[in-house]
């Protein structure tokens, strides 16, 4: 079985603020969208491990996102919580196109 991805539009590549969350609602999922410093994108999930804080209103450091509940500080591009806290989140992979970016999801999987 081969699990295949669509790629869904989450925004302009020069209207995504730096260094602040977009949230962005996917059917039953809910992502957050980050530009970082250094141009990239990264598309997490929005709720931390811990007690279900919005990531998007996190504060940004590098490729991490600090939890806006408990300062729980996880790594956008694992998806990994720093130590010594414990957990994880989904991560996205982006797909940038000209200015449009695209988060690429999990859309079934395929008999092959």
């Amino acid at each position: 079985m081969e699990q295949t991805n669509r790629k869904v539009f989450v925004g302009n590549y020069h209207e995504l603020p730096e260094r602040i969350g977009k949230t962005v609602i996917l059917e039953d999922k809910e992502l957050a969208i980050f530009k970082l410093a250094n141009g990239e994108v990264r598309a997490i999930e929005n709720r931390c491990p811990h007690k279900g804080g919005v990531l998007a209103e996190g504060m940004v450091s590098g490729e991490h996102v600090f939890c806006p509940l408990h300062d729980w500080k996880i790594n956008m591009k694992s998806g990994l919580v720093e130590a010594p806290d414990e957990g994880c989140v989904q991560t996205y992979e982006i797909l940038k196109e000209h200015d449009q970016v695209y988060v690429l999801v999990p859309a079934r999987v395929i008999n092959s």
